[in-house]
């Protein structure tokens, strides 16, 4: 049985059924889930989405990955926000929020998974990891 406590920052040291064991919290961690199977690396899935396999081993992801999509959100929010979809380098993709200007998020941009908390959702924030170049024309 999967269980989500609804933290990032645990660690499931040997775990191999897909359960977060918060045996020893890891500051800042991001854990994700691997098939045993066919390998398919998931965020936060009770069956893999590739052979729906069960066994599910959790790992610690290394928190880097590349923006893929953002948009940035004006409503049920104090301010305005963005929400965007970060490939892990791990393989997986999450909804998360990237710190910075809303608008000056865009794909391509490589983050990291940074220590501040979403207030609004609860979900991982990332921060830039260079300023990207933009062409001005």
């Amino acid at each position: 049985m999967y269980h989500h406590s609804g933290s990032v920052a645990q660690q499931a040291a040997g775990s191999t059924t897909g359960v977060l064991e918060p045996t020893a919290p890891v500051t800042d961690a991001l854990v994700f889930q691997r098939c045993t199977w066919c390998g398919t690396a998931m965020y936060h899935r009770v069956l893999c989405p590739v052979c729906r396999g069960s066994d599910l081993r959790t790992e610690r992801s290394e928190g880097t990955g590349t923006v893929r999509h953002s948009t940035v959100v004006h409503r049920n929010t104090p301010a305005t926000r963005n929400v965007s979809l970060i490939e892990m380098a791990e393989g997986f993709v999450l909804r998360g929020r990237v710190m910075g200007p809303p608008l000056g998020i865009h794909s391509g941009d490589r983050v990291r998974l940074s220590t501040a908390k979403d207030p609004v959702r609860g979900e991982p924030v990332f921060q830039l990891v260079d300023e990207p170049y933009r062409a001005w024309t």
